[in-house]
C-alpha cells in the first residue's frame, strides 16, 4: 500500500527552511501587511474590530479586501492572507520561527491547491479549500508537532476545505470571511492534533474525500523537492483582480509605446473574462473584477491604484469603459495558468509584472507598502516602522502591537 498524500506532505513539510527562504518569507509579510494597512478602514476591519482581540485575527479579514494579496498563479489561490494570520498566532515564539511556518503553510497550501483542477475552480475557491491546509501547517510548525501529528492536523482542516464562488455575484463580505475561516480552522485543526485528536492520512486521495468529491481526475501532489515554494508566489502591483492584471500591464505597455489609442481591444484568456468582462461596473468591487475598466485607468493615465477603483473613478471613466471591447484568444488560454498572458490593442505580454519571470524589486515592495499605509491613513513613519520590523527586524512582539495599534 502506497504512503497517504498527507503522510508525505508532512514528510516534506519537516525540511529544514533555509535563511534565503526566510528572507523571502519577510518580502511576502511586508506584502501583507501592506494590505492590510491599505484596507484597515474597510468594512471588513469594522466587522473584524468588533469580534477580536487580536490583531492578527482581524487582520485576517483585511489581507484580500484591495486584491493586492500575493497569488500562485498555477495553483489559482492567495496564500498570504490565510498563511500570515496563522503564522503569526503563537505570541511566545520568535519572529525566526513565525517565517519558518509561514514558509510551510505557504508550502501547504500550494502543493495542495495544485492538485485542483478547472473544474473544481470554477465553482469553489482555492484560497478557501486549500487555504486549511496552509494554516493547519503554520501552526503546526508553530506548535513543533511530529510528522504523524501533522497528518492528522491536514487531514482534518482538509475533512471540512470548501468555499463556493457563488459570492462573486454579490457585493458582500463572504470572501474575507472565507480567508478567516481557513485560517481559523487550521489553526484548530493543529492545536487538536497536538491534543491528541486523529485525522483521516487519505483524505486527499481516498474513496469519498477531496479529490472524489471537487477534482475531475486523479490529483498529483507537488511535493517539496527542488525548493520552497513560498519563492514562486507572485506580487500584485495593481489594485485588481488577479485576472485582470496582465490586461492592466499589457495596456500600461501599450501606453508607454504609444500604441493606446481608442478604439480598445482586448484578447486575452477564458477565465479573465469569466471574472472580469464587467463593461458598467457600479461598485467598487465590480470596478476591480472589470477589464474595461482596468483599461480605462490606464487610458486615463492612471496607475491602477486604490484610488481607481472607487465609486469616483467609476463615475469619470464611464466614457472610456465605453470603448473597451474584451474577447478571448485561445491560444493565450493554452497557455493559461503557466502564464497569465494578455493583448492590448495587439500589444502583448506573455507573463505579468510580479509573476518570477518578471519580478518586483524589495524596494516596489517597501514603495507598495507607504502607498498602502497612505491610503488607509497611516503615517509614513508607521509604513517605515513595518518596512523595519518586517524586512530587518527580530522582535515578534514589537510586530503584534504595531498591527494592534492600526486595528484598534
Amino acid at each position: 500500500m502506497s504512503e497517504p498524500l498527507l503522510s508525505q506532505l508532512s514528510r516534506g513539510l519537516a525540511c529544514t527552511v533555509s535563511e534565503s527562504d526566510k528572507s523571502r518569507a519577510r518580502m511576502h509579510l511586508l506584502d501583507w501587511l501592506a494590505c492590510v494597512a491599505g484596507a484597515r478602514q474597510s468594512d471588513a476591519a469594522g466587522a473584524a474590530a468588533k469580534l477580536f482581540g487580536s490583531g492578527w485575527e482581524r487582520a485576517s479579514y483585511l489581507g484580500n479586501v484591495l486584491e493586492m494579496d500575493d497569488v500562485h498563479r498555477t495553483a489559482l489561490l492567495h496564500p498570504g492572507p490565510v498563511v500570515w494570520p496563522a503564522a503569526m498566532s503563537k505570541s511566545d515564539v520568535s519572529l525566526d520561527e513565525r517565517l519558518e511556518a509561514a514558509v510551510r503553510g505557504y508550502e501547504a497550501m500550494i502543493a495542495v491547491g495544485l492538485t485542483l483542477d478547472a473544474h473544481h475552480y470554477a465553482h469553489w475557491h482555492p484560497t478557501a479549500t486549500a487555504g486549511v491546509f496552509g494554516s493547519a501547517a503554520a501552526s503546526g510548525s508553530l506548535l513543533g508537532i511530529g510528522e504523524d501529528n501533522m497528518t492528522d492536523a491536514l487531514g482534518n482542516a482538509g475533512s471540512v476545505a470548501g468555499g463556493f464562488w457563488h459570492m462573486r455575484h454579490d457585493d458582500v463580505l463572504t470572501k474575507q470571511w472565507h480567508v478567516y475561516h481557513a485560517m481559523r480552522t487550521g489553526i484548530d485543526a493543529a492545536h487538536h492534533a497536538n491534543a491528541g485528536v486523529t485525522g483521516p492520512a487519505a483524505l486527499l486521495e481516498g474513496p469519498q474525500g477531496l479529490f472524489a468529491a471537487m477534482i475531475e481526475g486523479a490529483g498529483e501532489l507537488a511535493l517539496v523537492q527542488k525548493g520552497w515554494q513560498i519563492n514562486e508566489v507572485s506580487f500584485k502591483p495593481f489594485a485588481a483582480c488577479r485576472h485582470a492584471h496582465p490586461t492592466i500591464d499589457a495596456a500600461l505597455e501599450a501606453r508607454e509605446a504609444g500604441k493606446l489609442v481608442a478604439p480598445f481591444y482586448v484578447e486575452t484568456y477564458r477565465d479573465a473574462l469569466t471574472f472580469c468582462d464587467r463593461p458598467e461596473p457600479t461598485t467598487e468591487l465590480e470596478a476591480k473584477f472589470s477589464l474595461q475598466h482596468a483599461v480605462a485607468v490606464v487610458v486615463d493615465g492612471r496607475q491602477a491604484k486604490p484610488e481607481d477603483f472607487t465609486e469616483d473613478a467609476i463615475a469619470e471613466l464611464a466614457d472610456l469603459r465605453a470603448q473597451v471591447t474584451v474577447a478571448e484568444d485561445p491560444e493565450i488560454t493554452a497557455n493559461y495558468p503557466t502564464h497569465f498572458g494578455a493583448r492590448v490593442n495587439g500589444f502583448e505580454l506573455k507573463d505579468t509584472l510580479g509573476d518570477p519571470e518578471r519580478p518586483v524589486s524589495q524596494n516596489h515592495i517597501i514603495d507598495k507598502m507607504r502607498t498602502l499605509a497612505d491610503w488607509g491613513g497611516l503615517a509614513t513613519a508607521e509604513a517605515d516602522r513595518a518596512v523595519e520590523l518586517a524586512l530587518h527586524g527580530d522582535d515578534a512582539s514589537a510586530m503584534d502591537a504595531m498591527l494592534l495599534e492600526w486595528l484598534s
